[in-house]
């Protein structure tokens, strides 16, 4: 059955394309869990549509439109959510409906272009062009630098961002950074699962694995491999079962996320 999924060059371009985004929201999945970061991201996910109208509208790549529209909205969150943190949710709220309003509305003004908004909604991973491989493959080489560069960084703000503000860590830095990471991983998972569903992919790997995990490197590495093996499993029985892949690949995590839940709960019993 594998050999002959792979006999079709969509489907080999959809297995790259999960493996790869597996891996960014393994690394960026796990920082967004530590930083209880994931209401930023589901803000950052749904207004990243208005950059994506915005291409259309303007005449650009949908994926350049959205990556920076994502990074720009998401650094406008942190810095909200730094300088008022009581009323964050709120802003992040309005942010969020306006990013999707925005976007279908320049989509409707685009003149005679009619865009597919269920495939950025729920996701094209079979759709998916080597042109945004290497996009993705790119964000990879690029988070996995940064974690290697900034590990002790990372953890120091992400497990006490107090007292490693003390030690001369410049912590407001790495929260952008963070999150203008977040926002391009977001976007890369959109053309998988698409921008409803992008936070289930991007946060349930993490929970899953840091319960095995000693500490954020290995939580990282099991949350990719945990990722990787939804999306494996998910484009199976899409293809299998003539189903809608992004859909598939978040039904196979949430299952398996009930189930490790109740495992684990008999186990503490």
């Amino acid at each position: 059955m594998i050999d002959a999924i792979l006999n079709y060059e969509f489907m080999q371009n959809a297995l790259i394309a999960g493996i790869l985004v597996s891996i960014a929201c393994g690394i960026i999945g796990s920082l967004t869990i530590i930083n209880k970061m994931t209401f930023i991201a589901g803000g950052v996910a749904h207004g990243a549509y208005g950059g994506i109208g915005l291409a259309f509208f303007v005449g650009f790549a949908p994926l350049l439109g959205a990556s920076i529209f994502a990074v720009a909205l998401g650094l406008l969150i942190a810095f909200i959510s730094m300088e008022n943190k009581e009323r964050v949710d709120s802003i992040i709220g309005a942010l969020w409906a306006f990013g999707m309003a925005f976007g279908i509305i320049l989509v409707d003004l685009t003149p005679g272009y009619n865009v597919d908004l269920m495939s950025y909604l729920f996701g094209s991973i079979l759709a998916v062009p080597k042109s945004d491989l290497y996009f993705m493959a790119i964000l990879d080489v690029i988070f996995i630098l940064f974690v290697l560069l900034f590990y002790r960084q990372i953890c120091a703000v992400s497990f006490d961002s107090e007292f490693a503000k003390l030690r001369g860590v410049k912590t407001s830095v790495f929260y952008y950074a963070i999150t203008a990471l977040m926002a391009l991983c977001v976007v890369a998972t959109i053309r998988v699962v698409g921008l409803i569903l992008v936070i289930a992919l991007l946060t349930i790997p993490p929970f899953v694995a840091e319960k095995f995990s000693s500490n954020l490197g290995v939580m990282m590495i099991l949350s990719s491999v945990t990722s990787a093996f939804f999306t494996v499993v998910g484009l199976w029985l899409s293809f299998t079962y003539n189903l809608t892949s992004g859909a598939s690949i978040i039904l196979v995590a949430t299952l398996f996320f009930f189930l490790t839940q109740i495992i684990y709960k008999i186990k503490s019993v």
